[in-house]
């Protein structure tokens, strides 16, 4: 059973992961085997983790590219097939957020969300897909979120971004199953990491939480590794177009 869930030797690409749930995502798929190739737009937050996994004795590598630029996502994925090896995974983790109410959100704010949660995912699998195609296989994961399909006050383009992730998953397994391909989601709960601390650290909002989620809790970044392993992994190989909602239960209760 343990081959279902082994990754020694496979190339795996994670965007956004120098720090935060992509980080946490790209240790476990290297401990898990993988090669993993880390990705940040910040050279320095790039070299810091990229040497905190090697120092781990993990193979991990780093490429530096923004995702939303489609000539550097080309030069950055073909980089990595060249001199690290074919991306045989594909964690499509990068994202922002902007809270602000709906009725004063900026124009801008919106365009960059839209450009990076969604477009980044667009440009990022497309660039790697073509290359999967060519070789009969490969796994794609996008980062979703609860939020995908269920909406807070402040938030709003950032659940119409997660939205569109979710379908554009559904959308990917749809071209791409026929050459081997298997295209999922994970939608994270509420996960402590540098972006969400000043909500946990806020004694109303982490009382709601906590309250809201069956599990009583928030999310450690490492609960999320297991759900990457397996979309990632042999196990999951008739797995298409799905969403795996990692979230204490959220969803799951009123």
């Amino acid at each position: 059973m343990t081959a279902l869930f082994d990754l020694s030797g496979r190339t795996a690409l994670v965007t956004g992961s120098a720090q935060g749930l992509g980080y946490a995502i790209a240790r476990g798929l290297g401990e898990a085997g993988a090669i993993v190739v880390l990705n940040d737009v910040v050279a320095d937050r790039l070299d810091v983790a990229v040497t905190r996994l090697c120092t781990e004795g993990l193979d991990a590598h780093g490429v530096l590219f923004d995702v939303t630029d489609k000539a550097g996502v080309e030069a950055g994925v073909a980089h990595v097939e060249a001199r690290i090896g074919p991306v045989e995974i594909l964690v499509n983790n990068a994202g922002i957020q902007h809270r602000a109410p709906l009725e004063d959100f900026p124009e801008e704010a919106w365009d960059r969300l839209m450009t990076v949660n969604v477009k980044g995912v667009f440009l990022v699998a497309q660039a790697v897909a073509r290359r999967m195609i060519a070789r009969g296989h490969g796994k794609i994961i996008n980062i979703s979120s609860v939020q995908g399909v269920q909406a807070r006050s402040s938030i709003a383009p950032y659940t119409a971004t997660k939205g569109a992730v979710n379908n554009l998953t559904r959308g990917m397994a749809t071209d791409w199953a026929r050459h081997g391909i298997q295209v999922n989601a994970i939608g994270p709960g509420y996960f402590i990491t540098e972006i969400t601390q000043p909500l946990a650290d806020d004694p109303d909002f982490d009382g709601w939480l906590r309250d809201r989620t069956p599990a009583g809790r928030w999310g450690d970044p490492s609960e999320l590794v297991g759900a990457a392993v397996f979309l990632a992994a042999d196990a999951s190989s008739f797995v298409n177009g799905q969403v795996i909602y990692v979230d204490g239960g959220l969803l799951a209760a009123l």
